[in-house]
């Protein structure tokens, strides 16, 4: 069975393509103005999976991830790209802020142990892609100039629009959320811009063949996949928020260039709520990895939590289960020492399931269930290749840090105490060393420890 997977556009599940004996993919990246949190974090994670899944099956696979560094309006500052609002925020160069958040985005996928794409083009950078594309769609006539010196996709122009996300051309209001206000210029108002015309705007702009001006949101991802990919996406990955507008347009504007349907397969992930509400500054509810990290966590305990939820659907992230998540993998890490290390071995039952859209819970749950298997099977072989997929560094070696003085002072006490059967004060000073960062199990050989 190949991996079959949500195609959002056929809202069905659909087999992954490949073309020329690759499958090419295309995840929508960070836009650069802040750091990732983990909701975005989870978005980022399903594309590794996939191509984690697929080069298990022996697919070759190119993946790239653009770097949105321009061109991208606030929900709440129409007239502001974000780039230039933390610029004036933080007091700094707007590339500054790209490249310091850039760096930081590149710090989390490394530590949630997500593999590293074939390039991440910048948008940016990227500039001539997309001036080359909007001239071939005005030459096209799926674009066309405003009054207003801004270039515009006619979204009448092209007849399939909608097909992504349902929306109807004549059901859709002005306005929509990520759009430009253009007071009039566009000829019907679902269109967009293409290419924005400078106005007062003194940075962070280029020269085009209709003036000053920065590109518009849609159309970087649109010309750098195009570009990357041979004209052809068999898999195109982004977040449930990303359906419309943004990957309608694309769609719009990649197949007016190639005249065909340019993506095989569009594949969505759910929101992530955290303890119940959505993460948002005014709630004050906004996790990043380093808070996980601040809090003596593992990272890979926020990847084990998303697996343990299916990629399509919304999913309550806790401290609570980010804390189980962890001791869950410093069990399994110490138990794969004591089944004694082997080389990995495919196993038939676990692809099945990953194969199935993604059954990352089931998948969890096989392995927790393999954990209790006292048959003659060799477990550490099975969780290591399952771990190829899951990416929770299974085979790492544990550091164990050494107690302080004080630590094995106390230890020493409580063993006395229990010897001498003072109960009270055994308690007290299981207590100390809890607080410290122990935990201690009592058993007839005397108390064990071992770092939380």
């Amino acid at each position: 069975m190949s991996l079959q997977l949500y195609d959002t556009a056929s809202r069905k599940l659909a087999p992954v393509t490949s073309t020329n004996g690759t499958t090419t993919m295309y995840c929508c990246g960070p836009t650069v103005y802040r750091d990732a949190h983990v909701g975005n974090l989870r978005t980022f994670l399903l594309s590794d999976l996939v191509r984690r899944a697929l080069t298990t099956a022996d697919i070759d696979v190119k993946l790239i991830q653009n770097i949105t560094d321009v061109g991208h309006m606030s929900e709440d500052i129409e007239t502001e790209d974000k780039m230039l609002a933390q610029a004036k925020a933080e007091s700094i160069d707007p590339f500054t802020v790209a490249r310091k958040y850039e760096a930081a985005f590149h710090t989390d996928l490394a530590r949630l142990n997500i593999q590293k794409a074939d390039a991440y083009p910048r948008a940016s950078e990227s500039i001539e892609l997309m001036l080359a594309m909007i001239e071939e769609l005005i030459a096209k006539k799926f674009a066309y100039l405003g009054e207003d010196g801004t270039v515009y996709f006619s979204a009448q122009s092209f007849p399939s629009y909608g097909a992504i996300s349902g929306n109807r051309l004549d059901a859709l209001k002005p306005g929509h959320r990520y759009e430009y206000s253009e007071d009039g210029a566009k000829r019907f108002h679902a269109d967009w811009a293409l290419w924005k015309s400078a106005g007062t705007r003194s940075e962070m702009i280029w020269d085009s063949p209709w003036g000053p001006g920065f590109p518009g949101w849609h159309i970087e991802c649109s010309a750098m996949s195009l570009h990357f990919l041979n004209s052809h996406i068999n898999l195109h990955v982004g977040g449930i928020d990303l359906r419309f507008p943004h990957h309608e347009n694309e769609r719009a504007q990649s197949n007016a260039i190639t005249g065909n349907e340019s993506v095989d397969l569009w594949l969505h992930g759910e929101h992530l709520l955290f303890e119940g509400r959505k993460m948002s500054k005014s709630a004050r509810n906004v996790v990043l990895l380093s808070d996980v990290i601040d809090r003596g966590f593992d990272p890979l305990a926020v990847r084990l939590c998303f697996l343990e939820n299916r990629y399509r659907s919304q999913m309550d992230l806790t401290w609570a289960s980010i804390e189980a998540a962890d001791a869950t993998l410093k069990r399994w890490r110490k138990k794969i020492k004591v089944w004694g290390k082997q080389v990995a071995q495919r196993d038939s039952e676990f692809l099945e399931i990953i194969n199935n859209d993604l059954d990352t819970p089931k998948a969890i749950q096989y392995l927790r269930n393999l954990e209790k298997n006292d048959d003659n099977v060799d477990r550490a072989a099975i969780f290591l290749f399952a771990d190829q997929v899951l990416g929770l560094d299974l085979d790492r070696e544990e550091v164990i840090k050494a107690l302080s003085l004080e630590q094995e002072e106390t230890l020493k006490l409580r063993q006395i105490a229990r010897n001498e059967k003072r109960w009270t004060e055994s308690d007290e000073l299981r207590i100390k060393l809890e607080e410290s960062g122990l935990e201690i199990m009592d058993g007839p050989g005397g108390q064990v420890w071992t770092w939380r």
